[in-house]
């Protein structure tokens, strides 16, 4: 802890660099000067208020205990757009922008295509999808009370129409069916060690572990998303990195058809899904 009176921008990222990455001490200090990263250039003589220092101090401190850059600066940017999260929240990640480009490339050409986002969280997807197709109908659902007050935050921060469910998966949501199923559903396995390390030991388990190998709220997704598609309606589900191969076995099981994966940036398999031809077609459901 430093006493000293509150040292100009220059002297803070010094400060601050003891402790943390420099680029992340850029982005805390900006958060709480609330300026641009031209302006900290542009102006390192300024110096801060002690309210700031002080400020400064505890938020580089917290990250240095691990806590998420997002979660100490409430936002992420996703397919482009910047979206508020907090720790009742998973963190948005590039990985599932997979999802919206899958999307966008299965109904980019289709106006008002009726849409679910399963597991909504921080709105991600229902938001950037709502955003990318044309007039589409998106209804995001989460258990989560607390997940769906950022989500609606975002809607309205982006200026997006989503409707809003609290619903454990499909539960409340009747007969409804719907042109597109989007989910992002937890896939780590309870045992996972990666759950002890990084980013994800701050976010909300619950968003994150199903079950001894991590396929129970996936498995059980594949076998309902039926009863919810309409005939020619799409699921497509993130999972991870090693699991594409079972995720394609549930959705044959569960009769649908064109079944694929989708790999990321990375290279890796991280989304799978299938057509929901219906009854007559498949002869399931």
């Amino acid at each position: 802890m430093i006493d000293a009176a509150a040292p100009d921008v220059a002297g803070a990222l010094v400060w601050a660099r003891e402790h943390i990455e420099p680029a992340e001490a850029r982005i805390l200090l900006r958060r709480v000067l609330g300026c641009t990263a031209a302006r900290l250039v542009a102006h390192p003589e300024t110096r801060l208020q002690d309210v700031e220092w002080e400020e400064f101090r505890h938020i580089v401190t917290r990250r240095a205990s691990g806590e998420p850059i997002a979660y100490l600066t409430g936002e992420r940017e996703f397919f482009g757009y910047s979206l508020m999260v907090t720790p009742a929240v998973l963190i948005p990640r590039p990985e599932t922008e997979l999802l919206v480009e899958l999307a966008i490339a299965h109904f980019g050409a289709r106006p008002k295509a009726r849409v679910l986002d399963l597991g909504t969280g921080s709105g991600a997807l229902a938001v950037a999808i709502a955003k990318e197709l044309p007039e589409p109908d998106v209804t995001a659902v989460d258990r989560s009370r607390e997940a769906l007050l950022v989500a609606m935050a975002n809607a309205a921060r982006l200026r997006v129409s989503v409707s809003f469910v609290v619903s454990d998966w499909f539960s409340a949501l009747d007969g409804d069916r719907f042109d597109l199923i989007v989910t992002n559903p937890p896939y780590v396995a309870a045992s996972d060690p990666h759950l002890e390390q990084g980013d994800v030991r701050f976010e909300p388990q619950t968003a994150l572990v199903s079950g001894p190998e991590g396929l129970d709220d996936i498995a059980g997704i594949v076998a309902h998303a039926p009863y919810h598609l309409e005939p020619g309606g799409w699921l497509f589900v993130e999972h991870g990195y090693d699991q594409a191969h079972r995720v394609r076995g549930l959705l044959a099981d569960a009769g649908f058809a064109g079944i694929a994966s989708w790999r990321d940036l990375a290279g890796i398999e991280r989304a799978s899904g299938g057509q929901w031809l219906g009854r007559g077609a498949s002869g399931r459901a």
